[in-house]
């Protein structure tokens, strides 16, 4: 038997890749013959990284500037395919991350990606001509601004004066110097990972929806989204595009600088991840798919990583068996994905913090226990 083994990340407690290992160690106890794949997968987030090295992309590190300033290590990933194209995969989450920066207002305001735009830099000096963009779990609120800062854009305010990093100052933004950006941006294709509708500014945009998670008050939110509005504006001045468009809001609207300097594309990110790293070949070869992530609910039946695969699985006919820490939809839901069976690391765990602090055991013993019943 063959068997892939595709789970995102149980946030929290596993990365992808140690949660594909527990769920290998059980299938073995249940079938030790078999060939069991791991091939952590991810939905265009966080995680998206460490998918990508997981299918063999050279994982390198960088110094930058973190999200308020402060220096970090901030890893990506980079591939040459057969065809010339030389892949980098960046994360904002891994430079310009929220676990990075304490959420308070004053944060929320000042949070920049320019570390983006180093890691940016850096694939572009390592030869890359694809750079995929992996949004989730981002700090800042600043339109992207700050990573074209990084690459040589000049914000500038009424005074000709440069203005500082962070959303906050986005308002204060009169015209752009872009004698210094970097000219290999227009040369390169950029593909960005987007699962949200939101636009750029407004009540559904990046500052209302999204910046109180990042310590944003009302007043901040206010701020931010004036900035936004702004910043789009000087933008379409600049270059003649609009960027509040759907998905345009994702990451603290870290898209809308480089729909406007760039010929960048928005896509779904489960199959721009699953493009990237293969799946579809891993899923020719198996005869059974065992995937699961943190929490299985109802956001998850929209598309999210683990569903995806078994919609893509069930149009090979081939079944498919859910772990995850806690499932929330009915066996029915699931059932309509193409999913044979299921269990959850709550049915064996002694309580919801066991299950979380001893996760990779119950995982594993959670999978033996269902394919056993399967």
């Amino acid at each position: 038997m063959r068997i892939l083994i595709a789970p995102d990340k149980f946030k929290g407690s596993l990365t992808a890749a140690e949660a594909a290992a527990s769920i290998a160690e059980g299938a073995l106890r249940v079938y030790p013959d078999a060939v069991a794949t791991q091939f952590p997968i991810a939905d265009g987030g966080e995680g998206t990284l460490e998918a990508a090295v997981a299918a063999g992309y050279e994982e390198r590190l960088n110094a930058v500037v973190g999200p308020i300033l402060a220096p970090l290590g901030a890893a990506w990933a980079i591939h040459k395919g057969g065809d010339g194209t030389v892949t980098a995969v960046i994360e904002t989450a891994q430079a310009s991350g929220l676990a990075e920066m304490e959420p308070i207002p004053a944060n929320a305001l000042r949070a920049h990606s320019y570390g983006c735009g180093q890691l940016i830099a850096a694939a572009l000096d390592a030869g890359a001509t694809e750079i995929v963009l992996g949004l989730g779990g981002s700090a800042m609120t600043d339109g992207g601004s700050g990573a074209l800062r990084a690459l040589g854009l000049k914000p500038l305010d009424a005074a000709g004066n440069v203005v500082p990093l962070g959303g906050g100052s986005l308002g204060d933004v009169a015209t752009l110097d872009t004698t210094g950006l970097d000219p290999r941006l227009t040369a390169t294709t950029f593909r960005i990972a987007v699962d949200v509708r939101n636009p750029l500014y407004g009540p559904s945009g990046a500052a209302h929806v999204f910046a109180p998670q990042k310590g944003a008050d009302q007043d901040a939110v206010e701020m931010l989204d004036a900035g936004l509005r702004n910043w789009a504006s000087v933008l379409r001045e600049a270059t003649g595009r609009d960027v509040n468009v759907p998905g345009a809001g994702a990451a603290g609207g870290f898209p809308a600088s480089f729909l406007a300097f760039t010929d960048a594309s928005l896509e779904g990110g489960f199959a721009l991840v699953a493009g990237l790293t293969g799946l579809a070949g891993q899923l020719d070869q198996a005869d059974l798919v065992i995937t699961g992530e943190g929490s299985m609910d109802s956001q998850s039946l929209t598309g999210k990583a683990p569903i995806a695969l078994a919609d893509a699985a069930r149009e090979r006919g081939i079944p498919v068996i859910v772990v995850a820490g806690r499932i929330l939809v009915t066996f029915e839901d699931l059932a309509g994905h193409g999913v044979v069976a299921a269990a959850q690391l709550l049915d064996v765990a002694s309580s919801p913090e066991d299950a979380v602090a001893n996760a990779g055991k119950y995982l594993a013993w959670a999978t033996s226990q269902v394919l056993e019943g399967a």
